[in-house]
């Protein structure tokens, strides 16, 4: 069984990434670029939600375990103001990832911190945080990448840990599926596959044997099967990519009611 990536390996894919996002954004014509899977927002807005984010993360890793995060955290995120031009732009953004992860590295993965996802599969921890800034900060860069008109699939390695961290995220909940019971199955090109289960106990993520040409697929043990790679089923799960882009088994509508549903719990 495939482990997940090690909690050095989160930090240094955060600095990575966030490094690549800044690349991008010192090649820009402009910071008036309009960021295409962000409606409304240019190149500017998207690097002060990313260093904004940052240093929200590190206030709230800091602070260790909680209800809520710290009220200064949320007023300054609130309050965020940046620097207008480009050099001292990007120097703001490299100085808040090094926040975060200092903050994360002082703390330690099994540190308990607050986060939105109480009742998902992922920890409320500086480590499951840190996995999750990575996929911020990657889909964030595709972004960027996809505003200056080039952009690149996600790194391997960090993708295929991509989809499992969305899912066990944003996915797994005690709330009920309104709807028939199903199965959901993201195979990775790769050779990582993955099973989301819903119905009246919740939603719920497990780990499958990848299908091979020996063994096929059992096409009626998921209502609907998504393939690609891991890079575009981690931009399909954030919305930056259609489904019509991967190939899809069973009935495609069932990912429709997916992408509708709304948990009262998360």
């Amino acid at each position: 069984m495939e482990k997940n990536l090690e909690f050095p390996d989160l930090l240094r894919l955060i600095d990575e990434r966030s490094t690549a996002f800044r690349a991008v954004v010192a090649a820009a014509p402009g910071l008036d670029a309009q960021v295409p899977t962000c409606p409304g927002w240019t190149l500017f807005d998207l690097v002060k939600h990313l260093g904004g984010g940052d240093r929200f993360w590190a206030a709230i890793v800091g602070a260790g375990s909680a209800d809520a995060p710290p009220a200064e955290a949320v007023a300054a995120r609130a309050a965020l103001e940046v620097p207008q031009e480009r050099e001292a732009l990007l120097a703001w953004l490299d100085a808040s990832t090094q926040l975060l992860l200092g903050a994360l590295r002082a703390a330690g993965p099994e540190s308990g911190c607050w986060t939105w996802w109480p009742a998902s599969q992922s920890p409320q921890t500086a480590g499951g945080t840190a996995r999750h800034r990575v996929q911020e900060t990657a889909v964030h860069t595709y972004d960027a990448q996809l505003a200056g008109g080039a952009p690149q699939p996600l790194p391997v390695a960090l993708a295929l840990d991509g989809v499992e961290e969305f899912l066990f995220t944003v996915c797994a909940t005690p709330s009920a599926w309104p709807h028939k019971p199903t199965a959901f199955d993201f195979h990775a090109a790769e050779g990582r596959s993955w099973r989301l289960t819903v119905d009246g106990n919740g939603a719920r993520i497990t780990r499958i044997p990848a299908p091979t040409a020996a063994t096929g697929e059992d096409s009626d043990a998921a209502g609907a099967s998504v393939h690609g790679t891991a890079s575009e089923l981690v931009l399909y799960l954030y919305d930056r990519i259609q489904a019509d882009s991967l190939h899809v088994d069973g009935d495609a509508g069932l990912l429709d009611l997916l992408r509708a549903w709304e948990p009262e719990e998360k």
